[in-house]
């Protein structure tokens, strides 16, 4: 999202991460903007029976847990990650001189934030209302459109796993592989070697 020489000029370092490493861990004090070079995060949350309910998942250029940074309040969720991942890490106030010393990146900022909270409001009222075929269509529609999925002859790759789908709408694992099966039996799904595409 924000350049990566840009993101350095102002004192922002790469940090490596392994795979599930916390970068961060739901109520702590936000101290860092974080951007993803390579990998993937997830920002979850566990329930008292130990579910997990996966809030978001971000990928190479996107940024995680801004919104507390903006607030000074504690993050709400832990950022893992799912992959081996490079992460550039900057100071917050080094962040916020970054932004008030280039307006181009404040707006692109408020242009990110309203995209997630759109996104937010679409799936929280998928849950409460909708069917499970509905909410897994939706789900991944939006992964197309903002996520970057590959596209090869067979469509578009979902880069989510069934354990994710299921995280991120609500649905139990068991329903997803059920209701995957359903739409591709419709036609509106495929699916090759195990792999999801639309």
């Amino acid at each position: 999202m924000i350049a990566i020489d840009l993101l350095e000029k102002y004192g922002a370092l790469k940090k490596s991460f392994d795979k599930n490493e916390i970068i961060f861990e739901e109520g702590n004090l936000p101290a860092h903007y974080y951007q993803i070079i390579s990998g993937e995060v997830k920002m979850s949350n566990y329930n008292d029976d130990g579910r997990e309910f996966i809030q978001g998942i971000f990928y190479k250029d996107q940024s995680f847990g801004e919104p507390p940074l903006f607030l000074n309040q504690n993050y709400p969720a832990n950022a893992i990650t799912v992959d081996n991942s490079e992460v550039l890490v900057l100071a917050k106030s080094s962040f916020m001189k970054l932004l008030e010393e280039n307006p181009k990146i404040s707006i692109k900022m408020i242009e990110n934030f309203a995209q997630r909270l759109y996104y937010k409001s679409v799936m929280a009222a998928e849950m409460s209302t909708q069917e499970p075929e509905h909410r897994v269509l939706k789900l991944i529609d939006h992964g197309i459109a903002y996520f970057n999925f590959q596209k090869d002859e067979n469509g578009y790759l979902i880069n989510f796993t069934r354990q994710q789908i299921g995280d991120l709408t609500g649905l139990r694992v068991e329903t997803v592989i059920r209701t995957i099966k359903a739409l591709e039996k419709k036609g509106i799904l495929k699916i090759i070697n195990r792999k999801v595409y639309r």
